[in-house]
């Protein structure tokens, strides 16, 4: 009997989708509210630094993809660059407690929607939503991703639909952004704009998560750069418009005291019920999990496909050539950090393992290039500076972003 390996099914419009489906239903849907109480209304800048910063790490993670299209590819990407098992095997366990971490902070997003339309417990609603996420990053890979694929044109309809009732109601959305930027060098600003970046990052990441499908990539040196690059900047676009709308809609006070100032802002600006985004939003966080599920159960399998995690965790399912076992295992996790702790705190977390993980990758392509490692064919390449850039600047944003709470 043949030996099961993982199947080249997915194309650009697929990784795209799957990119854009994990960004985005990981953050604008559940934490914009947050973002907002901590800037204020110079919010969108916060967003902007995020999406600025996240350039540096997208162009190292669009390089090494190619160099290294497999599983746990963040793992492999710093094994090939320092040469040490240690390093591969925590990164390899950071990647996977990102998603885990990740899945448990929109789970509370998630369940916030659904019990507006649900009377159960919310500990019961979170076990329902990320048992029934972790079934679906089971399916097979077409499957799961085609479902996650068709959630992801949902929540994306949704936050157009929110841009759009902000124009079709007048709201001075350009004047908006011209407030948004600071007049003031004064820390207190600044200080806030920069915790504010933090969370507002956790709502970017997504795009890295593209290379754990790289082995079920068709053409994977070309197809996964591109996805990358246009995950992060339709992300992008849509948040700005976003926050500048939701900003431009209400008082300071309506939109951090509301549980759902997207909910607020849809209905004040389209007239049309609350139930309509409702479902969108959920829809946006279970989608959301399901793609954080669906990677960390891969990064754990490659990792124990590699011999560094326990053998057993590397078994493919017969009937859909995935890794049901680690899925399970992930999701597990997640329900427990779920249950322990609160979402600003599990975002906050997500944001700072990502961005030590951002760090040591990029530290780790600049180690390859200057010893001249060969490319393969097709493979997006960046310039020698840009590596070192990107550790700085993650390890910057992490430092300016955890200052103001001590």
């Amino acid at each position: 009997m043949a030996e099961l390996t993982l199947r080249r099914r997915l194309g650009l419009a697929n990784v795209v989708l799957y990119g854009l489906g994990v960004t985005i239903g990981a953050g604008i849907y559940a934490l914009v509210g947050s973002t907002i109480s901590l800037a204020g209304i110079h919010a969108p800048v916060a967003f902007v630094l995020a999406a600025l910063i996240m350039v540096f790490p997208a162009a190292c993670f669009a390089e090494l993809t190619g160099r290294f299209p497999f599983a746990a590819a963040e793992a492999r990407f710093v094994r090939e660059g320092f040469g040490s098992r240690t390093l591969f095997v925590a990164v390899g366990l950071g990647v996977a407690t990102i998603g885990i971490v990740a899945a448990a902070a929109i789970a509370h997003g998630a369940v916030s929607y659904l019990s507006r339309v649900i009377d159960l417990p919310p500990t019961l609603l979170l076990a329902f939503v990320i048992c029934g996420c972790a079934t679906v990053a089971s399916l097979g890979i077409k499957s799961s991703t085609g479902i996650a694929g068709a959630m992801t044109v949902v929540e994306i309809g949704g936050l157009v639909l929110i841009i759009g009732g902000g124009f079709w109601a007048g709201k001075d959305i350009l004047g908006q952004a011209v407030q948004a930027v600071p007049a003031t060098l004064s820390l207190p600003v600044w200080s806030g704009i920069m915790a504010a970046s933090l969370l507002a990052f956790f709502a970017f990441i997504g795009f890295e998560n593209i290379d754990s499908i790289a082995e079920e990539t068709t053409s994977p040196q070309r197809t996964l750069a591109t996805a990358i690059f246009l995950t992060l900047l339709i992300t992008t676009v849509l948040y700005l418009g976003v926050v500048l709308t939701v900003l431009a809609t209400n008082d300071l006070a309506d939109i951090t005291s509301h549980p759902s100032p997207l909910t607020l802002t849809f209905t004040r600006n389209t007239g049309l019920p609350e139930i309509v985004l409702v479902a969108i939003a959920t829809v946006a966080t279970l989608n959301g999990i399901i793609v954080q599920i669906l990677m960390a159960g891969r990064v754990i399998y490659g990792m124990a496909r590699d011999g560094e995690l326990p053998v057993g965790l590397a078994r493919l399912s017969a009937r859909t050539a995935t890794p049901v076992r680690a899925t399970a295992l992930c999701a597990g996790v997640a329900l427990i950090m779920a249950l322990a702790l609160p979402i600003v705190e599990l975002a906050e977390l997500t944001s700072a393992i990502t961005l030590l993980v951002f760090a040591l990758v990029c530290l780790s392509l600049a180690r390859i290039k200057a010893r001249g490692t060969p490319v393969p064919e097709g493979t997006f390449q960046v310039y020698r500076w840009v590596p070192p850039t990107g550790a700085i600047v993650c390890l910057g944003l992490l430092v300016a972003g955890v200052l103001p709470e001590i």
